[in-house]
């Protein structure tokens, strides 16, 4: 067994991710999270995690670690990443469970029809867009994302996702910065946080 399979996984992450200062703003601690991605082992746990939450069964951490699903069922028909971060996490969530991932993009980035949806992040405000067509009515959907903060982002996304039609199984996020009060903003949707902050 590695190190990297050995130590808990919050650990694990706090200790190959950077504390950036001052960026992108004056006053802003940014999180740089790509030598986790980086580091083979430390990302296939990542990975894992982030799906976790989302299995039906009980035994979600662990089937999730041994890249089984009760009954084939993940728990999510698609997953959706959040620009940008969260594409690279979203698709290897996708891939290892064999379901499709969608894009939920800054503005002005998608092609054909699309809805969107405005947000305020802690140093300034945005917008997201989806296309009006990635979800079906119903659908399952596990949103992933490298950081919940204010829960900005996170709730423009969760209202893309009902306004077309899909239904939040859950929400997976490597770290919750959890003094910016972003869990409490996008309840009652379930939240897994890797490592909280």
């Amino acid at each position: 067994m590695t190190a990297a399979a050995e130590q808990p996984l919050d650990e694990l992450i706090a200790g190959l991710a950077v504390d950036v200062p001052d960026f992108p703003e004056p006053g802003v601690l940014f999180r740089d999270l790509t030598p986790v991605f980086a580091d083979g082992p430390a990302f296939r746990r990542v990975i894992d995690g982030l799906a976790a939450p989302s299995l039906s069964d009980p035994r979600a951490a662990a089937l999730a670690a041994a890249g089984t699903h009760p009954d084939g069922d993940p728990g999510f028909d698609v997953v959706v990443g959040v620009e940008a971060r969260g594409f690279l996490l979203a698709a290897a969530v996708a891939y290892d469970a064999g379901v499709g991932v969608v894009l939920v993009r800054k503005a002005g980035k998608l092609p054909r029809e699309r809805m969107a949806a405005d947000y305020a992040l802690e140093y300034g405000t945005a917008t997201l867009e989806l296309h009006t067509d990635s979800l079906r009515p119903g659908q399952r959907v596990l949103i992933v994302d490298d950081v919940l903060a204010t829960g900005g982002t996170l709730g423009a996304t969760i209202a893309l996702v009902e306004q077309a039609g899909g239904v939040v199984a859950a929400v997976s996020v490597i770290i919750e910065l959890a003094a910016l009060g972003g869990r409490e903003r996008i309840a009652p949707h379930a939240v897994h946080a890797l490592w909280i902050t």
